[in-house]
């Protein structure tokens, strides 16, 4: 990646503090400048050694980058894409890491001025934990990365995108912004849904007899609120079809199971069963899983 000498990571919490930890470690010679508008968040990173300076306000960081990644709450890429219009150099690149991508197209499409490119990415790495201190150089490898564009984004940008996630470890594909919303409301947002759901819906003294099941089922449920809820409200539509199905399944379980059907509910279990197995050796086949 010769060709981006500067890399600017706004927002330093786990996912921003780990590509600039990756980009540190998998990129040398590559200037890494971090933004964040806590100077405590700043002074962690830069004491971890996740990035090689920060800024103290945007302008400073993004002056002279060649890609800036946006690692902030959704809903804050509309007024990040109107104040880096008048900051960044022409040709430069913007990303980010968020996992919706209609309203970040829009938004860069009516926002960012035409001299700077724009694509979306989604690394498809993470956990419940936030915060710098937990930024990991080794968060992406063997992890896939969504790049999404649109018939208007720039192939030479893409080309770039493509090459910098590779190196931090990542396998890319590239999908449509309407494609990107539509699965991943069905395999990211849902999964945290029916988390939070499971929990709400369980008594606290009957969750102290809890085993691994009940905390692996559940662990994403732990994830931050205020995150979780813009990424919901930016996918609105996608994840209420996705609950709607989700619940059709679950009736198909409840009337088998008021009905003491033990044939029909053999066979909606061993239907999950067969679609996981099926899921788990894709995984260990494409490397994602280990063997």
């Amino acid at each position: 990646m010769k060709s981006l000498h500067q890399v600017s990571v706004v927002g330093l919490g786990l996912l921003g503090g780990s590509v600039a930890l990756a980009v540190r470690q998998r990129m040398p010679g590559t200037a890494v400048v971090g933004f964040s508008h806590r100077p405590a968040t700043r002074r962690r990173a830069k004491a971890l050694g996740v990035v090689t300076e920060t800024a103290s306000d945007l302008e400073e960081a993004v002056r002279t980058a060649d890609l800036v990644v946006l690692a902030t709450p959704i809903f804050t890429f509309e007024k990040y894409f109107a104040d880096l219009s008048g900051m960044m150099p022409a040709g430069s690149i913007v990303t980010d890491v968020g996992s919706t991508k209609v309203l970040p197209h829009l938004w860069a499409q009516s926002r960012l001025a035409g001299h700077i490119r724009y694509v979306g990415s989604h690394p498809i790495a993470g956990s419940e934990q936030r915060g710098v201190e937990f930024a990991r150089d080794d968060l992406f490898d063997q992890a896939r990365c969504i790049l999404t564009t649109t018939p208007t984004t720039d192939r030479a940008a893409v080309k770039t995108l493509r090459g910098f996630w590779s190196a931090l470890g990542c396998s890319v594909q590239v999908m449509s912004p309407v494609e990107h919303d539509r699965v991943f409301a069905n395999i990211s947002h849902l999964p945290h849904v029916i988390a939070a759901g499971l929990v709400n819906a369980s008594a606290d003294e009957e969750m102290t007899f809890a085993g691994k099941g009940f905390l692996d089922s559940t662990r994403i449920a732990s994830g931050p609120a205020t995150v979780w809820t813009d990424v919901l409200l930016a996918n609105r539509e996608n994840i209420a079809a996705s609950i709607d199905r989700a619940i059709a399944e679950l009736s198909k379980l409840r009337q088998a199971i008021g009905a003491g059907d033990r044939g029909q509910i053999e066979r909606l279990l061993e239907a999950a069963r067969q679609k996981r197995a099926a899921l788990v050796k894709y995984k260990i086949r494409k490397k994602e899983l280990p063997s």
